[in-house]
């Protein structure tokens, strides 16, 4: 098979993917948010709601997880994990937390 066959049929596969509706991201594994990277740090990510700290941030309640989040992207959720947008799109608990938590619109 030449270069030029191979090149086309990538091209057509990744096409055929996108009209199906199917997120070339889906096709790779979704990156688990280190709760120690800096921007998970400032936010003060959890991947346990109950575990955020209450006295940095007050207004905190244990009901509040990932999973009920606006930026939560339950769409495509692989078990507990789901990519979160204020993340970049790393994965985050769904039993998570962080301070940009925002509920979901009913």
């Amino acid at each position: 098979m030449n270069k030029r066959r191979i090149v086309i049929r990538s091209i057509t596969t990744a096409a055929a993917v996108s009209v199906a509706g199917i997120p070339l991201k889906l096709l790779a594994a979704i990156q688990k948010l280190d709760p120690k990277d800096p921007q998970a740090v400032s936010l003060g990510y959890t991947d346990n709601t109950t575990t955020a700290d209450q006295n940095k941030y007050p207004k905190h309640d244990a009901t509040q997880k990932c999973s009920g989040c606006q930026f939560y992207q339950t769409a495509q959720q692989s078990g507990n994990i789901a990519p979160c947008t204020i993340f970049g799109g790393k994965g985050v608990s769904a039993n998570g937390w962080c301070s940009a938590y925002m509920k979901k619109p009913a």
